[in-house]
């Protein structure tokens, strides 16, 4: 289940900055887009693919800042926050000895 959670959250993840970044014409934002929640969501990915808890702990405290932000938009993007909670509940439900 905690697999499936994290890879779920980080493909969604993937999704809608796609879509945020069809919506973004800044070059700025692009970046700090892609540091702040592509990135984290890839990690989340690939922790869930090799039971890496560490990573979807990493994953979850990188992508906060600005998923906490886009929570209190009133947008699509407020999801970013549901798929960052995501990643911390699959870190909680990923058993320790799987890693």
């Amino acid at each position: 289940m905690a697999k499936w959670l994290g890879i779920t959250a980080g493909s969604f993840s993937i999704i809608l900055w796609i879509y945020l970044n069809s919506t973004i014409s800044e070059l700025d934002s692009l970046i700090r887009t892609l540091l702040t929640l592509l990135l984290p969501a890839s990690m989340a990915i690939y922790a869930s693919f090799t039971a890496k808890r560490v990573f979807l702990l990493i994953s979850f405290i990188w992508s906060l800042p600005l998923s906490g932000y886009l929570v209190f938009t009133e947008s699509i993007f407020s999801l970013f926050g549901l798929t960052c909670i995501c990643y911390l509940v699959s870190f909680f439900l990923m058993k320790k000895g799987e890693e």
